[in-house]
């Protein structure tokens, strides 16, 4: 039974990562064009947009909170073969920032999506 060299490992690794990303890439683009064109057909219908908007704009925040954590497994499976300390340095740096990208896009979605419950909880009539 043979093993894998180094080598081997290094570059299956080497290629899931780019599969990770190219992955984490084409949800954020998804994302991205969808939202275009949302908001472009909302545009064109001219209807009221704000209520519209809102809502577009919290499924591309979770296209993208979706794309960044593929982002961020990239970057965490990249660590696996990271050989220098300036290596595990620069991707810990960008897995930071990601991450805390994330925090904050994730925040934002449950603050707008509470706030649009809110509203619609308003906006519905009471019975007397």
């Amino acid at each position: 039974m043979s093993t894998l060299s180094d080598f081997d490992v290094r570059g299956l690794i080497g290629w899931l990562v780019l599969v990770i990303e190219a992955g984490g890439a084409l949800i954020i683009f998804a994302g991205a064009v969808w939202a275009f064109v949302q908001f472009t057909a909302t545009g064109l219908r001219r209807r009221s947009l704000i209520g519209r908007f809102n809502r577009i704009r919290l499924s591309l925040g979770r296209f993208l909170v979706l794309g960044l954590e593929f982002q961020l497994a990239a970057d965490v499976l990249r660590t696996a073969v990271a050989p220098s300390f300036t290596e595990i340095g620069q991707l810990a740096a960008i897995a930071a920032i990601r991450t805390i990208l994330n925090f904050f896009l994730t925040r934002e979605i449950t603050q707008e999506r509470a706030e649009m419950e809110r509203d619609r909880q308003e906006a519905v009539p009471r019975p007397r």
